[in-house]
């Protein structure tokens, strides 16, 4: 972010926060390192309670349309309604502001929630103390089954569209399409096979599709808050389970920096957790594992397509080129 965009996005702050505190003021904008579809900026207001004295701003990013992943309120209106969810701990939006996109963007204002962001699979083993990792692990198990106990359509969220399992295999069977043949293997043959074997339906509940504790602030081995919700949809529940078992030691990530174990728990204990919390039983989940792979190799293989163009081929790249064909193969092996 320059000066310029700063010295602006400070001003109107500071209309914003006088809407929610009369009198309270802005003293500093700076940028904080996030997400990549949204800036990230940390707010240090004054007149405010003393726990809001700083506070973090998403912005949509400047020059597009704020649509989709990009849609800062639509990610406030979520975390708004999960605030009062028992069990499950999102970062508390404070105030927003509207814009006039795409010259002004939107914005959202929400708590400094302290903690360590940290996927444990995918940095050095021992940055973690292993027993942290398996206590937040499990916590993050549990808070999602409580996420998923609410009911979407007793919110103000159910007028959102289901994204069904079909659109899920639709929307990476496209991806494939878009890289080169080396990198799609038996792309053709699992898309095939995950649209003829569909299990049955279930009632769709509030989904955050990136599910795992690399999207989470942790303290010790608790969870003190779930992050980055741009891709929250109304969906299967199981998608975001077996995405979270998916960041386990024994699902063998293929951008793992280590075949040291981490902490994490094994998947059926992840889920055992889950359907404790949650007061249901997941069936069909190894069809559910299946499309997780699936989407994986698709993601993979965009990375490395990403990165031959750019001339910028890394050791996690070289890591990840040989998971491709054995992510399809266990695809094809979990569908039969």
């Amino acid at each position: 972010m320059n000066t310029v965009v700063d010295e602006e996005l400070a001003e109107r702050t500071a209309v914003a926060v006088r809407g929610w505190v009369p009198g309270a003021g802005v003293v500093s904008v700076a940028p904080l390192a996030g997400g990549t579809s949204s800036l990230t900026c940390t707010a240090v207001l004054s007149g405010v309670p003393a726990r809001y004295e700083r506070v973090v701003l998403k912005v949509a990013p400047p020059g597009l349309a704020p649509v989709r992943n990009r849609d800062v309120l639509r990610q406030a209106r979520l975390m708004r309604v999960l605030a009062g969810v028992a069990g499950v701990r999102v970062p508390q939006v404070l105030f927003t502001d509207a814009g006039a996109p795409v010259d002004r963007q939107p914005f959202v204002a929400m708590e400094f929630v302290p903690g360590e962001c940290v996927e444990p699979v995918l940095v050095p083993r021992g940055r973690v103390d292993a027993g942290e990792v398996r206590a937040r692990a499990l916590d993050a198990a549990r808070m999602l089954g409580r996420l998923h106990r609410v009911d979407p359509k007793r919110t103000a969220l159910a007028v959102e569209p289901v994204v069904t399992p079909g659109a899920e295999i639709g929307r990476w069977a496209k991806a494939f399409t878009t890289v080169p043949e080396d990198l799609r293997g038996r792309c053709e043959e699992i898309e095939a096979r995950l649209r003829a074997t569909v299990p049955a339906a279930v009632m769709p509940v509030i989904t955050h599709g990136d599910f795992r504790l690399g999207n989470t602030l942790c303290s010790g081995g608790t969870v003190n808050a779930v992050i980055d919700w741009e891709i929250w949809a109304l969906g299967d529940p199981r998608v975001d389970v077996t995405w979270l078992t998916f960041f386990t030691d024994e699902a063998r990530h293929p951008a793992s920096v280590s075949e040291e174990l981490t902490g994490m728990p094994g998947k059926a204990e992840l889920i055992d957790a889950y359907q404790e919390a949650r007061g249901e039983v997941l069936r069909d989940m190894g069809w559910f594992e299946a499309l997780t792979k699936y989407k994986e190799a698709a993601a993979t293989a965009l990375l490395i397509k990403r990165g031959r163009k750019a001339g910028e081929l890394t050791d996690m790249h070289r890591r990840m080129r040989p998971a491709l064909p054995r992510l399809l193969a266990e695809a094809g092996e979990l569908l039969g």
